[in-house]
């Protein structure tokens, strides 16, 4: 199989090839091609890739091209890992916001918002060229923000572009083990949006472990996102939310500790990778070596500001290790090339799923995976305040579909101003001014 990464030169490529490696069965992968815009990445990336397969006999032959239709013909899978505007785009998202007071996180409020009115026009524009060029692939879609990007792609490619994300993954984990269950026998029931989702229920033969933990506050401070969330809040809820909802319900905190950090998480990954990708271009510099020291960094800072508002201290060892998307990715490949049949949690159409949303609007939660694709598991209808976040923040995404769509500057407005996070029509005027000052890719909206 033929398996295309769009956006080959970035960081985090060599997590997926490390899970391809580790794959010895009949109908694996047995090409990777790379594309990417950037030369120099595309070239320290390969780099890395080299000396991972040193030793693996039968290793992924891996191809590197800044030709899109070259790397898409004849693509079973492909895999969206772009950044539009690079990190620097990322860093400038999140100062334009935080100089209004707003989260400018790379997902969550005005920094997601600005990332998807940058993204969309581009995930649209790839989404029609693959249909074109390969119309039998299937599309993993890991591009945050994830939820958007692989509803706009959907427009183009129906059910064929499937989102992946780590973090439900991660929590699922997390609280199996701390409930001592084998993490691959458990059902993890979780629902929401990218980013925005909640473990309502974990059961292990039947029984449903969630009540045993939520009952027992040594155990919810055992774990990442008890000590994120505390004990008594969780037990509010009577469920545990994704990491991301912390900007949510602790959402003054976490913009002050943003404001007072030394610098912004876009600016940090910036000038880390930025040494990275420079130590690269020496030819004698051990690629894998550096690759990996660079990663432990920077899994070791995930989410810092965060836990600092919290005192949840540093993240364990058990969370820093690799085991996320990329091997949501390979389950994922597995079990369409070879109807392995198998449940992974994934950003798919609601398709009746979630009453409160229409049925083209992209959900993530629990799906059994064949051959035909991923089919959303149904579930238990969602608790009002949910309720609220979920259809308050669709609203948003929908907004942010219609200004990509139409280049309306008023649709932008709206997306911002409706968003929990920013709340304010005076404050979403002065974004998208600030925004489109900073970003010369969303020079589009010039519409009404």
């Amino acid at each position: 199989m033929k398996l295309t990464i769009l956006g080959g030169g970035g960081f985090r490529v060599p997590l997926v090839y490390g899970a391809l490696l580790g794959d010895h069965a009949e109908g694996r992968v047995s090409r990777v091609t790379l594309y990417d815009t950037d030369a120099d990445r595309l070239t320290a990336v390969a780099r890395v890739l080299r000396e991972q397969a040193g030793g693996v006999a039968d290793a992924p032959e891996t191809v590197a091209t800044d030709d899109l239709d070259e790397a898409l013909r004849g693509a079973d899978f492909v895999f969206s890992a772009i950044r539009v505007g690079g990190l620097e785009g990322r860093a400038a998202d999140e100062r334009v916001a935080l100089d209004e007071g707003v989260l400018g996180q790379e997902t969550v409020g005005a920094g997601g918002i600005a990332f998807g009115l940058r993204t969309v026009p581009v995930a649209t524009e790839l989404a029609r060229r693959i249909a074109r060029l390969a119309p039998d692939a299937w599309v993993i879609n890991f591009t945050n923000p994830a939820g958007l990007v692989t509803e706009a792609m959907s427009r183009h490619l129906g059910d064929r572009v499937i989102g992946i994300c780590d973090s439900p993954v991660g929590l699922g984990r997390r609280i199996a083990r701390v409930l001592g269950a084998d993490p691959n026998l458990a059902w993890i029931d979780y629902v929401g949006l990218n980013h925005l989702g909640w473990v309502r229920g974990l059961r292990v033969g039947g029984r449903d472990e969630l009540p045993r933990l939520l009952g027992d506050p040594a155990l919810l401070g055992s774990f990442e996102e008890g000590r994120l969330f505390g004990p008594d809040w969780l037990r509010s809820l009577g469920a545990v939310p994704n990491e991301y909802l912390h900007y949510y319900y602790f959402n003054r905190e976490a913009v002050r500790a943003y404001r007072e950090a030394e610098q912004t998480r876009g600016a940090f990954l910036r000038e880390q990778q930025e040494g990275f990708y420079a130590r690269m271009k020496d030819p004698d510099a051990p690629a894998l070596a550096t690759w990996d020291r660079t990663r432990a960094e920077r899994e070791a800072t995930y989410m810092s500001e965060n836990r600092d508002v919290a005192g949840a201290g540093e993240r364990e060892a058990s969370d820093l290790g690799s085991g996320g998307y990329e091997q949501v990715a390979l389950a994922l490949m597995r079990a369409v090339a070879r109807d392995e049949r198998t449940t992974l949690i994934l950003n798919v159409r609601n398709r009746g799923t979630l009453s409160v949303l229409d049925a083209d609007a992209v959900i993530e939660v629990p799906c059994l995976v064949d051959a035909n694709g991923a089919h959303p598991v149904a579930v238990d209808p969602l608790p009002y305040h949910a309720v609220g976040l979920v259809t308050a923040v669709k609203g948003v995404e929908r907004a942010v579909l219609d200004a990509a769509g139409t280049g309306s500057r008023g649709a932008a407005v709206r997306a911002f101003a409706l968003h929990p996070l920013v709340d304010s029509v005076s404050v979403a005027r002065r974004l998208v001014e600030g925004y489109t000052r900073v970003h010369p890719g969303l020079a589009y909206l010039d519409r009404p």
